[in-house]
């Protein structure tokens, strides 16, 4: 049986999807195009979801790896009464490592802060391809050290902390958890929290049945890696710390949450990392959601589909 949508999502998503196949595919390397595209169409989607009344957001300026400053985004509990440490989610947006900011994912955080109760720090990273790695992932473990640092005065528990993002995102947590285990991080990560995280710079051939339904394609795929590794893309020359999918050992990993869309063209490659995870005996929970493609739950918020992953993310962060 061929590969298809999911019914209520293709009826959710219809405007995106008509615009997908009545516009000529972006060139192989435009980054501009992509910048605008793909923003503006978050943008759209994200300004539909309702207000966080009860969230409040603080910006932290704080020193990256090579002394400039980056901001790290503050999500809490608007007037909470308890002043004792709690879990904190330290975030990382999506993007292709090419384009957005923590300002295009602030509602989407918010309202997550708001149904769980945990605090999520965001770090603004910089882009590349102006940022090539390691720029990007060391601009992240910059905030999740600070968060750890400062855990005291931001009524957070250090044993209770948590890396999380979303494609791109969820690649630089991949890449920041493997960080942490190899720098010490003390106490370690309690968690990684995966959504169909951009992992593998190998991942450069189409798959035929897959690639027409895909919203994130192998030429997008390609432009961002080769934005973010240049020449050492699908080279041995890659870090690990940039495609997670090339660590050679994923002992003292921590317990590892991870979804993907089954039209998603990190399927495979995600589903083969946590496998990994698995095999080395630590605690892995993997959700493969049928029919549906990457980013599925901005463009198809209120579907059945999207709230049983949206709930499953949340509990991820609840049980921390």
């Amino acid at each position: 049986m061929p590969l298809s949508y999911d019914t209520e999502f293709s009826q959710a998503a219809a405007g995106i999807l008509a615009l997908k196949a009545s516009s000529p595919p972006w060139a192989v390397h435009d980054i501009e195009v992509r910048r605008v595209g793909i923003t503006a169409s978050y943008a759209a989607m994200f300004a539909k979801l309702p207000d966080a009344p009860h969230v409040e957001q603080t910006i932290h300026q704080i020193r990256s790896y090579d002394g400039e400053t980056i901001c790290v985004y503050q999500f809490s509990p608007k007037n909470s009464t308890s002043t004792a440490p709690g879990p904190a989610v330290v975030h990382f947006h999506g993007g292709g490592m090419i384009q957005g900011n923590v300002e295009l994912f602030r509602r989407m955080l918010s309202l997550q802060v708001q149904q769980t109760g945990v605090q999520v720090f965001s770090v603004d990273y910089r882009l590349a391809p102006e940022k090539p790695h390691p720029t990007p992932v060391e601009d992240c473990y910059a905030g999740l050290t600070w968060v750890h640092q400062h855990a005291e005065e931001l009524a957070v528990d250090r044993s209770r902390m948590a890396t999380m993002g979303e494609s791109a995102g969820g690649g630089l947590a991949a890449g920041v958890a493997l960080m942490a285990r190899d720098r010490g991080l003390s106490p370690p990560l309690a968690k990684q929290i995966l959504i169909y995280p951009m992992l593998d710079d190998r991942n450069t051939v189409p798959i035929p049945s897959l690639e027409p339904l895909a919203l994130w394609r192998n030429d997008d795929n390609i432009t961002g890696w080769t934005a973010l590794l240049g020449k050492d893309i699908g080279t041995d020359n890659a870090s690990p710390y940039a495609a997670p999918a090339r660590a050679t050992s994923v002992d003292g990993l921590p317990p590892t949450y991870l979804d993907v869309g089954e039209l998603d063209i990190f399927r495979d490659e995600d589903i083969a990392y946590v496998g990994r995870i698995a095999a080395a005996n630590i605690s892995v929970e993997l959700h493969v959601y049928p029919s549906l493609p990457h980013a599925f739950e901005v463009y198809a918020p209120n579907t059945k589909a999207t709230q049983r992953a949206v709930a499953d993310r949340h509990r991820a962060i609840s049980t921390l």
